[in-house]
């Protein structure tokens, strides 16, 4: 008979895995963790540690925050990925491609590829300005990524009892650039130092648009989930703004009143940060549960598949 901590413990997993792998969790957990094959990453890879740690769930509000300050990136997400009309489906499609492009067998990784650069092929469209934009543009989908990696990344070292060395954090990088490649990113970033510079260089492109703001009511303010889980949500979103850079707080309009603007860093960092830590560090328990598929003896993330080298 499971204890009360573990029962807890059960539920606050099986809640998780409801959110982030929808009602087909467990086709979804048996092709990614125990489905036979070789993996493209050993389990005590760099991208492994980032990509399988709790810190993860920061990490993609602070990506979907920042990935929403450019305007044609924003133009494809409002008009084509149904984030308002099907946050969770779009949150599992991504979920399952991260884990299965990540620990997943190399063959079903390759293929879900092949499917995504298919559907990138049919999403164009123009933004409120008549700028086109095409989810296959390279340019488009280089932002896409960096944002992205930056923020798992960023995370990651914030949250991880042990974080990356520099050469790890590098290897990270240089590691996660694989799929930027597949996907049709011709010179992703490599290193750290190349994930700054690639990012810097979008600055002058990123704007605070309808779209922009309307992801932060809907991730901050409107929250598709109960009032019960709500609490622990606004948690992990604490931490993630805390962890946004400067500008994009700025261009997102997430500040303190003005009375008390000259106490936001302090605050920040005082109240949001260790929010995040607590928020994380529950998600990590519940995802240490020893029902779940991934830590199951034989799951890829327990290691007895050969990684591809």
């Amino acid at each position: 008979m499971r204890s009360p901590i573990a029962t807890a413990r059960r539920r606050l997993a099986l809640a998780l895995r409801d959110r982030v792998a929808g009602p087909d969790a467990d086709r979804r957990a048996h092709s990614i963790w125990l489905a036979p094959g070789e993996r493209r990453f050993a389990p005590d890879d760099p991208i492994c540690r980032v990509q399988g740690h709790a810190g993860m769930y920061a990490g993609g509000i602070r990506a979907l925050l920042l990935q929403s300050l450019h305007p044609l990136a924003m133009a494809g997400v409002g008009e084509h990925s149904g984030y308002r009309d099907d946050p969770w489906g779009r949150l599992q499609r991504t979920s399952e491609f991260l884990a299965m492009t990540t620990f997943g067998p190399a063959e079903a990784a390759e293929r879900m590829l092949d499917r995504i650069n298919r559907i990138h092929e049919t999403v164009s469209g123009a933004d409120r300005l008549g700028r086109p934009y095409a989810a296959s543009d390279p340019h488009l989908l280089r932002w896409v990524h960096v944002a992205e990696i930056d923020s798992f990344l960023v995370a990651h070292q914030r949250y991880a009892r042990r974080p990356l060395t520099p050469a790890e954090a590098d290897r990270y990088v240089d590691q996660a650039s694989y799929v930027a490649t597949r996907l049709g990113i011709p010179d992703p970033p490599r290193t750290v130092h190349e994930l700054g510079t690639a990012l810097a260089a979008y600055r002058p492109e990123l704007e605070t648009t309808p779209g922009a703001l309307d992801v932060v009511r809907f991730l901050l303010l409107e929250p598709p989930l109960p009032w019960a889980a709500r609490p622990g949500f606004w948690m992990l979103a604490a931490g993630a703004v805390e962890l946004l850079p400067g500008y994009a707080r700025d261009l997102l309009g997430l500040h303190l009143p003005a009375p008390l603007r000259g106490l936001e860093g302090m605050t920040l960092r005082a109240v949001a940060g260790p929010l995040g830590t607590v928020g994380t560090r529950a998600v990590g328990w519940a995802l240490g549960d020893p029902s779940e598929p991934r830590n199951a003896p034989g799951s890829s993330q327990l290691s007895v598949h050969t990684p591809l080298r």
